[in-house]
């Protein structure tokens, strides 16, 4: 077991990987006991002092064929590695091992270090790396994918670290980067836009609709993690690529984001600029006061969202957008280069009476299944014809609203179909063990043709 303890060995790296994410120190005690087979063993605990603690880690982002640095000494936050190492030795000591010096002198050094400068050594802002692992088998994917590992440096503030908990990124926002990765033949060579709405504002009256904000709401305030998608649009070689949001704060998270992962973030572009394949578009947009001129320049071929179905009170802006966008792209008869994204479908549809909940209607179509288990893309569906398609990626925490949404759609002539089951992503982040990908769907939105 110990002569397998190296970064090459698969639960090794997930461990790596886990302590970079900031992963809860309850999932990495798990993963390190996994390595030990069953427990942290001295060369464990070595591993983890040579490969997470006193390893400079280097990011490397592979772009056509070149290796390029995009960060280094992205160490987490003080407070978690401190918290990580007494857990480590509480959990050795209580199996009755003996704990590596190099350990004590770690945990050591942290505690003094932490006690005299304050909370997290003085520095208000951290460093967490999100790797996504890419698996052999899939001919489609490797095509893409010129290395087997992609990873984020997000930069992020020590407010938002709490206790131990680590640092969990909002499962809509890792389940929609999971698609893209996989089906990278749906987002090349696409004008794609991203539209976000930081729920800074939405707290208040949420509360005031007596909607729980305790745990849901104030948990995607802390944990989302802005240009994440925009990165891995980047990544698939997206034609061009906007990410907007209402506030000018979370677009300058967004804009260090982007620019740690050697992207060029652009923030004055105009909407008809031809743009470079290594810049990022960063565009301030309040879905409330989102017109057609305002939209109009922006002609996009996808718009993605992850998590925007939350409050009722913005749904009717989010439809208003949705709909400004979707009908910028207008339709060819070209069918070169497109591709059926929906091989087995559900629709979803709002009464148009208004009498009933939801229907679900099933459209009954073979699913064709690759090796790697990710389904074939067939041409040629909805997107034929050129028209512009939708991809949400959301969590359903209140039905009602979520039905408000579908009835919302349904009156602005738009289809909403649910393709979860049918376009699963790869599990690009197996080490990520609190990411319940089973509560995120995934949903196209189009114009409805009926």
């Amino acid at each position: 077991m110990e002569d397998k303890l190296n970064p090459s060995n698969p639960t090794c790296l997930y461990l790596i990987s886990a302590f970079l994410a900031m992963e809860p120190t309850d999932c990495l005690i798990s993963i390190a006991r996994e390595c030990g087979g069953g427990l942290i063993t001295e060369g464990v605990q070595r591993f983890i002092c040579w490969h997470c603690l006193n390893q400079v880690f280097v990011v490397v982002m592979v772009v056509d064929g070149d290796e390029i640095l995009i960060g280094g000494n992205n160490e987490p936050s003080g407070v978690y590695v401190r918290s990580f190492l007494k857990k480590v030795i509480v959990d050795v000591e209580s199996s009755g091992g003996e704990v590596l010096d190099e350990l004590y002198e770690r945990f050591a050094y942290y505690m003094t270090s932490l006690q005299e400068n304050g909370s997290d050594g003085g520095n208000l802002r951290f460093s967490k790396t999100i790797s996504f692992l890419f698996p052999d088998g899939c001919v489609e994917v490797a095509r893409y994918h010129i290395s087997k590992k992609l990873a984020v440096l997000l930069q992020c503030s020590l407010n938002i670290l709490e206790g131990d908990t680590g640092f969990a990124v909002w499962p809509s926002s890792l389940f929609l980067s999971e698609f893209i990765l996989t089906y990278p033949e749906i987002f090349s060579n696409k004008y794609c836009f991203e539209v976000r709405k930081l729920m800074l504002d939405s707290i208040s009256s949420l509360a005031a609709k007596s909607i729980d904000t305790s745990s849901e709401s104030q948990e995607y305030l802390k944990h989302d993690c802005v240009g994440l998608v925009g990165i891995c649009l980047a990544y698939v070689k997206a034609s061009k690529v906007v990410l907007s949001d209402g506030y000018m704060s979370t677009l300058e998270n967004m804009k260090l984001n982007l620019e740690l992962n050697q992207l060029t973030a652009a923030t004055d572009m105009s909407p008809g600029t031809v743009q470079d394949a290594n810049t990022v578009q960063c565009k301030y947009l309040q879905w409330e006061s989102a017109s057609v001129s305002n939209l109009q320049g922006f002609q996009p071929d996808i718009i993605l969202g992850a998590d925007v179905i939350y409050n009722p009170s913005c749904l009717p802006d989010l439809i208003k957008v949705l709909s400004v966008l979707l009908s910028l792209k207008k339709p060819n008869q070209s069918k070169e280069g497109c591709c059926d994204l929906l091989p087995k479908t559900r629709c979803i549809d709002g009464d148009r009476d208004g009498a009933n909940d939801s229907k679900l209607r099933l459209n009954q179509q073979q699913n064709i299944q690759c090796s790697s288990s990710r389904p074939v893309i067939r041409p040629c569906s909805n997107a034929a014809n050129g028209s512009a398609v939708a991809y949400l990626a959301t969590v359903i925490r209140n039905a009602d609203t979520f039905d408000y949404f579908l009835k919302l759609a349904d009156h602005a002539h738009l289809s909403v179909v649910d393709v979860t089951e049918n376009q699963k992503p790869l599990n690009l982040l197996p080490y990520m063990r609190m990411y319940d990908r089973s509560s995120v769907r995934l949903l196209t939105i189009s114009l409805s043709h009926s």
